[in-house]
């Protein structure tokens, strides 16, 4: 079995409830073969390991997703921010701590699908001003692209309504 395909299998487990004793022992069993992934030179690997960590549901991991975000390659920073969307569900804490970096790839990154990943994590962390100043200047900037201002657009209007219900 590959890492994709453990990552897989993990990730159809976190899918069921009840399951957690199942995809603690994956975690257990795979949690040296996805550092080592993370760190081996072709991007291909790296990019595998960073969604892993998204679906094992690794929160012990998130220091080494934080990497994956300043990643130099377009495939490994999607990838970590796949699995920081996902493990930001329900909990804004792992998009609150990387928020600053966020920013920066939301806005300047090279990359316009790494931009709009960027964008959809913003979504779940804790709705505070900058971040909706930020989103609402990509929404009507008319040099950005028309799916990532619409993406930004979006985004704010959803944190603007839940920082208004707070």
């Amino acid at each position: 079995m590959t890492l994709a395909e453990a990552a897989a299998a993990a990730d159809a487990l976190a899918g069921k409830g009840g399951a957690e004793r199942e995809l603690a022992d994956l975690r257990a069993q795979w949690a040296d073969e996805l550092e080592a992934a993370a760190r081996d030179a072709d991007y291909r690997q790296r990019a595998v390991a960073y969604r892993a960590i998204g679906q094992f549901r690794f929160r012990q991991k998130l220091e080494l997703l934080r990497r994956g975000l300043e990643d130099e390659s377009p495939a490994c920073r999607g990838s970590a921010l796949v699995s920081l969307e996902l493990l930001s569900r329900g909990h804004p804490r792992p998009v609150n701590d990387v928020r600053p970096l966020l920013h920066t790839l939301a806005n300047a990154d090279d990359n316009e699908a790494v931009r709009r990943l960027a964008v959809l994590c913003l979504r779940n962390g804790s709705p505070q001003r900058d971040t909706i100043v930020l989103l609402e200047h990509l929404a009507d900037d008319d040099d950005e692209g028309r799916e990532l201002r619409a993406t930004a657009k979006r985004v704010a209007q959803e944190l603007r309504r839940r920082s208004q219900t707070r």
